[in-house]
């Protein structure tokens, strides 16, 4: 028996099953689910930095987007908020590195 003890995609049961595997499971309540995404963002982050593979920032942007369903957030408004966040402080597109800011006296 190998122990998980951590959020998984909806599927992986059933992916056991076909192996031949029992996952023994449970439902999370929302503070627990929420609670779970956020170390799940954590590990995903970790996993990218590891490998940088695409694949892994895929899994990041699925788990951002469990995250702003799990705080009742339409994508839409979560899609404005970045967009106007942007309009205000810009994008990371110029590659700008800041090396210090100084006080003008």
């Amino acid at each position: 028996m190998k122990i998980y003890n951590k959020l998984v995609r909806d599927k992986i049961p059933q992916i056991c099953k076909e192996n031949g595997q029992i996952a023994n499971i449970r439902k999370l309540n929302d503070e627990e689910y929420l609670k779970e995404l956020n170390t799940k963002l954590k590990e995903e982050v970790f996993e990218y930095l590891e490998s940088e593979e695409i694949e892994e920032l895929a899994d990041l942007e699925e788990v951002l987007l469990a995250i702003v369903e799990a705080k009742k957030i339409a994508y839409d408004d979560f899609e404005k908020i970045r967009l106007d966040k942007t309009q205000k402080r810009g994008a990371f597109k110029d590659k700008i590195f800041l090396i210090s800011v100084e006080e003008k006296i």
